[in-house]
């Protein structure tokens, strides 16, 4: 069966709804078959026409691989850039960026409740380069220009941040980077590109963690940066290919699946953690609930401004660290485990698990802090969950 070019020609998606390009960007129909879902190129090399004559532009899966750029493609349509680029894990698109702008003698401002990954990698790694960082409150702009060196090159923002659930104002990091002839990088993994678009608030780097609300059912790693920048872009494809920490192809597979369903999984994502949060700010045992859809979040107002809705995380402070473990332990529909963003729910007790590798630094957590990711489970199961635990 053969399709004309009509059939056959990439459409441009671009002006389409988030669910539209979620969906169809960088999945074409196949040329030659018709399937309507990309394959799994489970292959290493390809064959060359000739010396140097390549097919679509394919030698090396380390270099390019077509389950690869669609996922790629997909991510770029969704963050609103021009290059997106797929990575085994976060942390590899951490790495990659990083390698890629920075130089000895740089210096990057950082928050100062980073997640513990990327300040283990910037603390321990990094620093070893001649590299050199300022953990600041981001919320603070005051504090981020007096944080900034003439040689700042890196603004890293996370918003929300991990644990902590904190909200800064991207547009205003951009005009103190872009100030400063720096770069503002977000990491965008809890808000997800549905419910807020960095680059169109100008941010000149997106990183995803795609292990998590991107790939969404816990069962692949994965991890992306998005660029809006032609020259950047041509940077992070010659380091990306370079250091070679590239998504395989079934793993490509699997998120771009998972991309496909993001916006129906955010929305029960953000109505579960809604519910939760509001009981659990009604509970005794509870001193405080961090979460930015209640309107006594300081970055309330602010999120509401620049997200869509508030997330599937929310955070919550008890008694003390032994009350907070033994919370954790008690859940059964809630389970006890690291990462987030899948359909089922999880519960972490930071300072133990996730964020370890901050115990005293300045970007430590409290001891007494839980926190959930809020699954699509049914919310009263989740609550009732949670009731048992406190009680």
């Amino acid at each position: 069966m053969t399709y004309d070019d009509a059939t056959t020609a990439p459409h441009d998606w671009s002006s389409t709804g988030f669910s539209t390009r979620a969906i169809h960007a960088g999945s074409e129909p196949d040329a030659t078959t018709g399937a309507v879902v990309p394959p799994i190129y489970q292959v290493s090399t390809y064959k060359q026409d000739g010396v140097g004559g390549l097919r679509g532009g394919y030698e090396y899966s380390r270099s390019a691989n077509p389950t690869r750029d669609a996922l790629q493609e997909c991510l770029a349509a969704l963050e609103g850039g021009t290059a997106g680029f797929a990575f085994a894990s976060g942390l590899a698109a951490e790495d990659t960026l990083l390698r890629t702008v920075l130089a000895p003698g740089d210096h990057i401002v950082m928050p100062d409740d980073a997640y513990g990954g990327t300040f283990r990698l910037v603390d321990q790694v990094v620093t070893r380069w001649g590299v050199e960082y300022t953990p600041a409150d981001l919320t603070d702009l005051a504090a981020v220009r007096q944080a900034v060196r003439a040689e700042t090159t890196l603004i890293w923002c996370e918003t929300p941040t991990n644990p902590l659930l904190a909200v800064a104002d991207i547009a205003a990091l951009a005009d103190i980077a872009h100030q400063a002839g720096a770069l503002l990088v977000v990491d965008n993994t809890f808000a997800t590109p549905y419910l807020q678009q960095p680059l169109a608030l100008g941010a000149d780097v997106v990183v995803h963690s795609t292990t998590k609300y991107c790939g969404g059912h816990s069962d692949v790693v994965g991890g992306a940066l998005v660029v809006d920048d032609a020259g950047l872009a041509e940077r992070i494809t010659f380091h990306q290919n370079a250091l070679g920490a590239v998504a395989g192809p079934f793993d490509a597979w699997l998120t771009l699946r998972g991309l496909k369903t993001l916006a129906v999984r955010m929305d029960r994502h953000c109505d579960n953690a809604e519910r939760v949060s509001m009981y659990l700010d009604s509970h005794p045992a509870v001193r405080q609930v961090i979460y930015p859809g209640l309107v006594d979040h300081p970055g309330h107002e602010l999120a509401a401004k620049q997200m869509k809705r508030f997330g599937g995380m929310v955070s919550f402070r008890v008694t003390d660290e032994p009350t907070a473990l033994a919370v954790c332990d008690r859940t059964t529909v809630f389970t006890l485990a690291e990462s987030l963003g899948g359909i089922e729910s999880l519960i972490e007790h930071p300072g133990r698990m996730t964020h370890a590798s901050v115990a005293g630094s300045a970007l430590e957590v409290p001891g007494d802090l839980v926190r959930l990711s809020v699954g699509i489970e049914d919310a009263d199961d989740l609550i009732a969950d949670l009731e048992r635990a406190l009680g």
